[in-house]
């Protein structure tokens, strides 16, 4: 296990933990990460103040245990966001944004059935998982437009080809 060395990335610590799975280096794991985040905040037009977030890349288990825990679903998931404070899209950064844990195994699926490269199915997750953490979710054909569109622009602003296309 790896961890507790954190990142700023405009204001926003970012902490990261390393528990199992086929994870690339953790220097690498907090380039894109780091990448992630800032594209997110400049989209938004957000200033990070000191805000945290804490990371955490684990295998199919690790998320499995979550997903059952805290969401009753018994299954991996390839991202999972737990907020550390109930926000709204357009609200000001809490002192502590929340978790995001990814699954190695799905993830890496993913990226092949996909075929796309692994960092930038990375990158995309952890803008999927912050952009939840900001208050914006998917649950109605609205809220996953807006939501669509600003993995969108912060995945341009990253290089990474539209992913819904």
């Amino acid at each position: 296990m790896s961890g507790g060395e954190h990142d700023s990335v405009s204001g926003v610590a970012i902490d990261i933990a390393i528990e199992g799975g086929g994870w690339p280096e953790e220097t690498l794991l907090r380039e894109l990460s780091a990448q992630a985040v800032e594209a997110v905040l400049e989209i938004l037009g957000m200033d990070g103040g000191s805000s945290e977030l804490s990371l955490l890349f684990t295998g199919d288990e690790g998320v499995r245990e979550l997903n059952a825990r805290w969401r009753g679903k018994d299954k991996p998931t390839n991202v999972l966001s737990f907020p550390a404070f109930p926000v709204h899209p357009g609200d000001a950064l809490p002192p502590m944004l929340g978790d995001i844990a990814l699954a190695f195994e799905t993830v890496a699926r993913e990226a092949v059935d996909e075929e796309k490269p692994f960092e930038n199915h990375l990158r995309h997750l952890i803008v999927h998982g912050v952009l939840h953490l900001l208050g914006y979710d998917h649950e109605t054909d609205d809220e996953a437009e807006l939501m669509e569109g600003l993995e969108r622009r912060a995945l341009v602003a990253l290089a990474i080809p539209d992913p819904y296309a």
